[in-house]
């Protein structure tokens, strides 16, 4: 298939617009006409990784950390970075990353946490806000589900693990037609009454422009009156870090010694123990210490992250346990999200995990 192909779902999968500012997520490396045959999934993107997509006849590379973060203005090979580009696009090996909007769309970095200690009742841990606008307009009764199937088509309507989500009200509109106008129903200079459907849905505001185009498109008026509002609700399936619990409460000891061997973390650090059980756990995917303090006000009794530093296990303050478990170890499953999101789109492309470890850091 064509590069673009994949890229596109992608892209629809775990929105762009979800990432944060200073990310690069997207497409890193490739012309989006390129046909691709197979597909290697990594954490980092590394010289090893390029050697060994070159061994394996991968034509693409798909990373959770972006390769590109910088401005850069030449490749040259003066840098680790610009010699991995050099070698991938001599080598017409495309690079896709999904970083922060993977952390952040369904939280799905941290809720592969969450699934691998088998915790339950995983919701959202730092909800984000102001993503959601309503659309409300008015349609004639003839063209309702047109027009309806139109808006859920571009992607209005959902709701957390719900879509086509919309409500209707009957009523009765007017208008008149000026000198000038094409009116759908009734006669130009007569006032016309028409039945109509008052339709809400919701939308994330990324999308708004394609939602809008699909109304116009789909509704017969020749003028369609909508209103959009934002919306200041927490989205409760989108945000920053997770929170779940366990079936039994584990003593904190067990509770370290699980930690350590579901993620491989050979370099566990953790704040002093509280003495307590634990039952209710928060976990974000990479650097969260700064979620720290919405754990303790969330009630966990253990928050499990990385890239703490020395004063923030401080904050723990005997409230909860703080565990850093190494920035490679928390995110290591990204890659299993990517992947089963490819295969169930495309379950006759090949894809593959990377076999070499790109943790640079090392214990002793």
């Amino acid at each position: 298939m064509r590069l673009k192909e994949l890229c596109s779902y992608l892209d629809s999968k775990i929105p762009l617009a979800f990432q944060e500012s200073y990310d690069n997520s997207g497409l890193q490396i490739g012309l989006p006409e390129m046909e691709i045959t197979s597909a290697m999934i990594t954490l980092d993107v590394t010289e090893e990784i390029i050697e060994e997509a070159l061994s394996k006849k991968c034509d693409i590379i798909i990373s959770h950390h972006p390769l590109i973060f910088n401005s850069i203005k030449s490749i040259s090979g003066k840098t680790y970075t610009e010699k991995i580009l050099h070698k991938a696009i001599k080598h017409d090996i495309a690079i896709y990353s999904a970083h922060t909007n993977l952390d952040i769309y369904n939280c799905s970095v941290s809720r592969k946490m969450a699934e691998k200690l088998t915790l339950e009742k995983v919701r959202v841990l730092s909800p984000i806000k102001n993503r959601m606008l309503k659309l409300i307009t008015y349609i004639p009764e003839s063209h309702l589900e047109n027009v309806r199937e139109a808006l859920f088509e571009a992607g209005a309507g959902v709701v957390g693990n719900y879509d086509h989500c919309g409500f209707i009200s009957s009523g009765t509109g007017s208008f008149r037609g000026g000198e000038n106008s094409n009116p759908y129903a009734g006669k130009k200079g007569k006032i016309h009454f028409e039945k109509e459907i008052r339709f809400e849905t919701i939308l994330f505001s990324h999308l708004k422009d394609k939602v809008i185009r699909k109304l116009l498109d789909a509704h017969p008026y020749e003028e369609v009156a909508y209103d959009i509002y934002a919306l200041e609700n927490e989205n409760i399936n989108i945000g920053l870090g997770c929170i779940g619990e366990f079936k039994d409460k584990i003593v904190e000891e067990d509770f370290l010694n699980l930690i350590s061997k579901v993620f491989d973390a050979k370099g566990v650090r953790y704040s002093n123990i509280t003495g307590r059980q634990i039952k209710k756990v928060a976990l974000c995917g990479g650097s969260g210490a700064s979620l720290i303090s919405k754990a303790i006000f969330s009630g966990a009794d253990a928050f499990i992250s990385a890239d703490i530093k020395y004063h923030n296990f401080f904050d723990a303050d005997d409230r909860i346990l703080i565990v850093d478990i190494g920035h490679f170890e928390s995110e290591k499953f990204s890659t299993e999200i990517l992947y089963d999101l490819i295969i169930k789109k495309f379950p006759k492309f090949a894809v593959r995990f990377s076999e070499t470890n790109t943790n640079p850091i090392n214990y002793l």
